[in-house]
């Protein structure tokens, strides 16, 4: 007898419903693939009716819990599903109509992968782009372990198998709860990459990355329980990846900060301008360092790509 395709199950998890609710919820409902079940979980919002006619137009099931956080949110939805994939929709992002066809087409070809993501471009809150698709297939745990590639709630799906051997999301954390779970999940299976932009991350004013102060530091907290992890396992080289990680927000830190602090500037604020520059300098001193030494990393790696390929050619000059 045939196979049958594998249900996914699509979980939101919302604690404002907001503007961008019932495109987010269209876009799941609009994918090609057939076997879909969709689970909004109202994480205790204060406009439950709203948040209930957007889940009954694309016949979604609502389930409607005490404010608890994100994390406890998508958990309790994915514990309401059956499916033996699972998606995380945010409330504001969209979907292009393939997506789910082609993760699971990829999921099917690759029966040992724990995961899948694909390609995300950033959109702002017209859906105008704001920052092109640019993920990759990672080579192997170690560079999802050092964030290589953006692999993030918004473009991966799971098999319930390995999110239920990683317990789910850490119900602790609300934010770089996502960073988390892909971390602890990379240590039990594959995660391989379909391309494309087929998720769209919005950039907006309400979100919750706008707060880059908080993020950066939440994913700082991240990172350093799994390099504590890893040390207490005896595991250097994980204990490497991660310390990577880490110089990567700080240049992140960096970034941010110069970005928030050059707007309040041209904005007049030059209070909030110097300490968005002191916080930066605190909680990055060696950024600048760490960015020059990037470079010169990425710059050396082109180099030998450029000798690799002239050494092809001379050997087929050769022949």
């Amino acid at each position: 007898m045939p196979t049958r395709p594998p249900r996914v199950s699509v979980v939101l998890a919302t604690n404002r419903g907001g503007p961008f609710l019932a495109e987010a919820l269209a876009s799941a409902r609009a994918q090609t693939y057939d076997d879909v079940e969709i689970v909004v979980v109202d994480d205790g919002s204060p406009d439950p009716a709203t948040i209930a006619r957007s889940a009954a137009a694309v016949g979604a099931r609502v389930l409607r819990i005490p404010p608890s956080g994100v994390s406890v949110a998508r958990n309790t939805g994915a514990a309401a599903t059956d499916g033996e994939l699972l998606v995380f929709l945010d409330d504001d992002d969209r979907w292009h109509p393939e997506r789910l066809a082609r993760q699971v087409a990829t999921m099917a070809a690759a029966p040992e992968a724990a995961g899948s993501y694909c390609g995300m471009r950033v959109i702002d809150g017209d859906g105008r782009e704001l920052v092109p698709a640019d993920q990759h297939q990672v080579g192997d745990v170690h560079e999802v372990l050092r964030r290589a590639t953006g692999i993030m709630a918004p473009n991966l799906l799971l098999r319930r198998s390995a999110f239920d051997a990683v317990g789910g999301f850490d119900d602790a954390l609300t934010l770089a709860e996502d960073l988390d779970l892909v971390l602890r999940v990379a240590l039990v299976g594959d995660l391989v990459f379909v391309p494309g932009p087929l998720a769209e991350y919005r950039h907006h004013g309400g979100n919750t990355t706008r707060r880059h102060r908080a993020l950066a530091l939440g994913i700082d907290d991240v990172v350093r329980a799994h390099l504590a992890h890893a040390r207490a396992q005896g595991r250097p080289d994980l204990e490497a990846d991660h310390r990577a990680s880490l110089d990567a927000n700080r240049r992140y830190i960096a970034w941010s900060g110069g970005r928030a602090a050059l707007r309040l500037a041209r904005e007049g604020a030059w209070g909030r301008a110097l300490a968005e520059l002191t916080w930066t300098a605190v909680h990055a001193p060696t950024a600048p360092l760490l960015w020059l030494r990037h470079r010169l990393a990425g710059r050396r790696r082109r180099a030998r790509s450029l000798s690799d390929l002239s050494d092809l050619s001379d050997l087929s000059d050769r022949a």
